[in-house]
């Protein structure tokens, strides 16, 4: 049986063919009800809240103690099945039953649930009233490749208010994907309240202007342009996370991708190289020059900072904390007498290490409050502390060098799943940015490199897939940038493929002509498969589009 599902489930079988009541599936009506196990209420919560909506639909509470009732949806969890994994199955006798290996997977079949209904599953009012959807007769096994899917959002260079936000976190569940990457400062603005330093949001969270389109471009937005959010903010985001079983990653960039903090705190830059107090939030883009000192006074800020951090952001759905690392100049330190005397009190070779040592702080910091600590390719760099986990985005040559030293990976290679390049080589595309990467290559993504030893390819955690957000200014350019090819992304993430030259992307684009679907019923604003919308284009506004197939580094 065709169920049009993305991610695409390891198993479907059908239900053994009854009659014509078994070809038509099971009806839900008012009478249906939900029975939820102990431990499964989210799912059962999620499920009233979501389908309830789209049907005008009560799913009252059914009878725990009734075994296979014909018109309920049964919850259960089965701790022999894989964590994550699930069973859904559909029968005119036993209603709707999904059992998973744990609360999680339970909540990801109720998601495949949820495809199941047809599109107008995934409006928030009914719009055929009297008319419950079907679901047909099934029987669904699955689980996912990888415990670590993802998808970065960049709030720092455009600001996303916090239903936005939110809303990101029910397209990630819908799409089985578990982990928000939450890139919350950047020199371009500090997104994020922090009580005992409130300029880093009374000034750090505003830019007076803002460059339009690539750095090269001589267009400005002369609108200020910020916005952050409160601590309460940050709480409601991610206890609704936790409710979709979405771990939160905070990213808190140190040392380097710093001058909105140093504009709000002059103190925390090279202050013996360049007059910091003359500093702002920066207004364009690139790889900035404005670095953190290697100071105590430093040290003890933003262990002031993470320590608010971790209450924001609790152990149980925030194991990792993500320190950034990246893109960190070194020019400053070469200059400054303060890091060149910093370098030789430690005894360090270079300011390579010098980062590492400031890497390796944090590391001891929240290795010692239960966290672990993660950081973009770069903090190999000078060496890397053993409990460190890698986020590779220079290509896959960081997570390689790191899984086979035995740090834990997350491959997200800009080559490849870097949202914010272009999505064809046409002259529409918004503001073109980097490789052309289409539907199709990045459903023939592989995160796990050829050549890898079995020891080093156990550490591949999963895979992420970025969105920096210099380009998009708002909800709409985020959309076009993102969908459909995180769709593809996601079965990449989920499923076990064939290699990547064999997977059936036919089979795939035909299963979107029905996932579009469900993506206008939730208002997507996605690039269409025939091109960008008139309004959709940005004509004039300079881009840095890359020509030729990305290199494989």
């Amino acid at each position: 049986m065709d169920m049009e599902l993305i991610p695409a489930p390891a198993r479907i079988g059908d239900f053994a063919d009854t009659g014509d009541e078994a070809r038509a599936g099971l009806l839900l009506d008012p009478s249906t009800t939900i029975t939820a196990a102990p431990g499964t209420e989210n799912t059962e919560r999620w499920l009233r809240s979501a389908l309830g909506a789209a049907f005008g639909l009560p799913l009252a509470p059914g009878d725990r103690n009734a075994e296979g009732a014909a018109n309920t949806i049964r919850l259960r969890l089965d701790p022999a099945l894989e964590p994550e994994g699930y069973r859904l199955g559909a029968g005119p006798a036993t209603g709707v039953e999904i059992t998973g290996g744990s609360a999680a997977g339970v909540f990801w079949g109720a998601q495949t649930l949820r495809q199941l209904l047809g599109p107008e599953a995934f409006r928030r009012a009914p719009i055929s009233p009297g008319n419950g959807p079907v679901v047909p007769f099934t029987d669904i096994e699955d689980a996912p490749r990888f415990p670590w899917r993802g998808m970065m959002l960049d709030v720092a260079r455009h600001f996303l208010p916090k239903d936005d936000v939110l809303r990101y976190l029910d397209l990630l569940a819908a799409h089985k994907l578990n982990v928000f990457h939450f890139h919350l400062t950047d020199d371009q603005g500090w997104r994020i309240e922090i009580r005992r330093y409130p300029r880093l949001t009374e000034v750090g969270s505003w830019r007076s202007r803002t460059k339009h389109g690539h750095r090269a471009s001589e267009l400005w937005d002369e609108t200020p342009h910020g916005g952050y959010y409160t601590q309460d903010d940050i709480r409601e985001i991610v206890a609704y996370a936790a409710e979709r079983h979405i771990r939160v990653v905070p990213e808190i960039d140190i040392p380097g991708h710093s001058q909105a903090a140093i504009a709000a705190y002059p103190e925390l830059g090279n202050t013996d190289v360049i007059d910091t107090t003359t500093l702002s939030v920066w207004d364009t883009w690139g790889i900035n020059a404005n670095v953190l000192a290697p100071t105590d006074n430093t040290l003890r800020f933003f262990e002031g900072v993470l320590e608010e951090v971790l209450e924001l952001f609790p152990a149980a759905t925030s194991p990792f904390i993500h320190i950034g690392g990246d893109e960190c100049r070194k020019d400053q330190w070469k200059e400054s007498p303060a890091a060149q005397a910093r370098i030789g009190e430690l005894g360090l070779a270079n300011e390579d290490e010098l980062q590492s040592w400031v890497i390796r702080h944090f590391d001891t910091w929240l290795t010692a409050r239960g966290r672990r600590l993660i950081g973009w390719d770069e903090i190999l760099e000078g060496g890397l502390p053993a409990g460190a986990a890698v986020s590779s985005w220079r290509g896959y040559g960081g997570g390689i060098t790191a899984a086979e030293a035995g740090h834990d990976v997350v491959m997200c290679p800009e080559q490849h799943v870097y949202l914010d390049h272009r999505q064809d080589g046409g002259p529409d595309e918004p503001m073109p940015i980097g490789f052309v990467r289409t539907l199709e290559d990045v459903y023939r993504f592989e995160p796990v490199p050829p050549g890898l030893s079995e020891a080093a390819a156990r550490h591949i955690l999963g895979t992420q897939a970025n969105v920096w957000t210099e380009v998009m200014q708002n909800r709409s350019r985020v959309d076009y940038q993102v969908f459909p090819r995180l769709a593809a992304f996601a079965e990449v993430a989920w499923s076990s493929l064939p290699a990547s030259a064999d997977r059936d992307f036919a089979d795939f684009e035909r299963r979107m002509a029905t996932h579009y679907a469900r993506l206008d019923a939730l208002g997507v604003d996605y690039r269409p498969p025939s091109g960008p919308l008139p309004r959709q284009q940005r004509p004039g506004v300079l881009g840095r589009p890359l020509e030729g197939p990305p290199p494989n580094v």
